[in-house]
């Protein structure tokens, strides 16, 4: 770069810095995480997409360890329910937060609060506990009922999906969460990525939302921003089709952040 060029160049560099949060390096894997992976108990499906989920390096870079007790927003078909299950082990706890079925639901669509049930009655996962969530006519009802403040509160693919619920307000939400986490715990957000610049314009579309709009909006809580990993960053993903387009499903460019309740 030539010296007349170059305070432009710095000047870019800054403000990107500042709209990206920095990616930190793939982390060590521990032994405990490598089991909880590799664990006969987990369906053959599950296992199947692990290669594309990359379960080992995501939990290592949240940073759960055994005896921890964690929340789960929304745990979708269990895949995570049952991995954190395992890491934590029998002397750990997690609480999935469950939705009840939709009253306009699809004949056949999936029934979360049921699939959790079915983890927490399996006697290999018998540290999971289910617990309704609620978003009630009165905003910003969550409705967590944790009996605990715990040391990890995690949301994968879902946290766009908060905007998209007319009663819940995200600063309450957010505030909730950190409620619920012990001082010093971590609140650990994986979903898809929309282009920079989009804020949350397109969670109900595209089902996809800013990393640097989770980043602001969690900060706003009081969060202390730890850092993010790129593990699941897909360039070849140009953040214009829905997650469910065939074309991109399963292979969405995700961004993983990860903060810290101060204490």
């Amino acid at each position: 770069m030539s010296r007349a060029l170059w305070p432009l160049g710095a000047a870019l560099s800054a403000v990107i810095a500042l709209a990206v949060p920095c990616a930190q390096a793939a982390p060590h894997i521990p032994a405990y995480i490598t089991a909880a992976v590799e664990d006969s108990a987990r369906p053959a499906e599950d296992k199947q997409r692990d290669e594309l989920r990359k379960p080992a390096a995501t939990l290592a870079f949240a940073g759960v360890k055994p005896g921890e007790h964690v929340a789960e927003l929304i745990p979708g078909g269990g895949y995570y329910t049952r991995l954190l299950s395992k890491v934590v082990g029998p002397s750990g706890k997690v609480y999935t937060l469950a939705p009840p079925p939709r009253p306009n639901a699809r004949p056949g669509a999936p029934n979360m609060m049921e699939t959790a049930k079915k983890i927490a009655a399996d006697p290999a996962f018998s540290n999971v506990t289910v617990l309704p969530l609620s978003f009630g006519q009165n905003a910003p009802d969550t409705g967590f009922g944790l009996p605990e403040q715990v040391d990890l509160f995690w949301t994968s693919q879902n946290y766009h999906d908060l905007h998209n619920i007319p009663t819940l307000d995200i600063a309450t939400f957010n505030k909730r969460v950190f409620d619920s986490l012990k001082p010093g715990g971590t609140y650990f957000v994986l979903d898809h990525a929309a282009a920079a610049g989009a804020g949350a314009s397109q969670t109900q579309t595209l089902h996809r939302i800013d990393p640097a709009t989770v980043k602001q909006e969690v900060e706003a809580a009081g969060f202390k921003y730890v850092g993010s990993s790129s593990l699941l960053h897909n360039p070849a993903d140009t953040h214009e089709k829905r997650i469910f387009d065939p074309s991109i499903r399963g292979h969405t460019d995700q961004f993983i952040l990860k903060f810290r309740k101060p204490g």
